[in-house]
């Protein structure tokens, strides 16, 4: 396992992977069904469909035993051929693509409108929304984003540098009522560099100079309830890229202000494939 989690440089995948090895350890009797093997993983796929897994996290699972095989076989513990046999085990093909959840610009503005902003707690709380609607970050982003992020570049308020999903560093324009929202939490709170959003106890007052991803995804869950529309972080990134294109904003700028690395995760996004609006 630790051959696997070494080996990979996202904090997301190790995570996922991590996940998929101890659930296939938790599964396997090598008394009862021998080495690792194609076989063997062969027949945890056929285990994971008879779960009703979907297809991604199928495919996920797979991808782990796959790396570990081929680690196993790089370090010596495991007979190439083995390794290259269990790396041809194929995965689950996806049919179509899901219907996801984001906001209409009148939700958008609604959510805004939640958050108690003579409270310490609901000034964070505004800056967060809108830098997830109004920027399509990614809460491990907005975890670690800092004062020193936010620049100004030719005339406009910029998120640089930003270091997102893969290692990949971007830039991201910033909205000028976002930068309001920002503005109207870190002045009165006396945040002039680290991170921008703080945890904040039930009493108003700030306890630590940064905030988890879980927290993040808690508030934005409570706000959901709120708003009476169940949609997660990344629902709220999604809503930027389709208020964006909506806009009239280029696909290619949408794509590089998420930080995908292929345009086609952006039409995805943004549901080009099918267009209810006009359908």
């Amino acid at each position: 396992k630790a051959l696997v989690l070494n080996s990979v440089s996202s904090v997301h995948t190790r995570r996922a992977y991590a996940h998929a090895l101890d659930a296939f350890h938790a599964w396997y009797r090598p008394e009862e069904q021998g080495p690792f093997s194609r076989l063997v993983v062969q027949e945890y796929r056929a285990e994971l469909e008879h779960r009703t897994r979907t297809s991604s996290t199928i495919n996920v699972q797979l991808a782990a035993l796959r790396k570990l095989a081929a680690e196993a076989a790089d370090n010596g513990l495991l007979a190439p051929e083995v390794a290259a046999g269990i790396g041809k085990v194929r995965g689950v093909r996806q049919a179509g693509v899901r219907a996801r959840n984001w906001l209409t610009r009148d939700q958008t503005e609604e959510l805004l409108r939640l958050p108690d902003v003579s409270r310490a707690k609901g000034r964070r709380d505004l800056a967060l929304l809108a830098l997830f609607v109004g920027c399509g970050l990614r809460r491990s982003e907005l975890s670690v984003l800092s004062v020193g992020h936010i620049q100004q570049r030719d005339g406009r308020w910029v998120i640089v540098d930003l270091i997102g999903k893969g290692q990949r560093v971007r830039s991201v324009p910033m909205p000028c009522w976002a930068k309001a929202a920002v503005d109207r939490w870190t002045e009165p709170a006396g945040i002039t560099d680290g991170r921008v959003l703080r945890a904040i106890n039930k009493a108003d007052r700030m306890v630590s100079d940064r905030m988890t991803p879980q927290s993040i995804f808690e508030i934005v869950e409570r706000y959901s309830r709120a708003l009476g529309v169940a949609v997660a972080p990344h629902d709220l990134r999604r809503t930027f890229a389709k208020l964006a294109h909506r806009g009239q904003a280029p696909v290619e700028q949408i794509q590089r202000s998420l930080g995908h690395a292929s345009l086609q995760t952006t039409e995805r996004y943004l549901g080009l494939e099918q267009e209810l609006v006009d359908a």
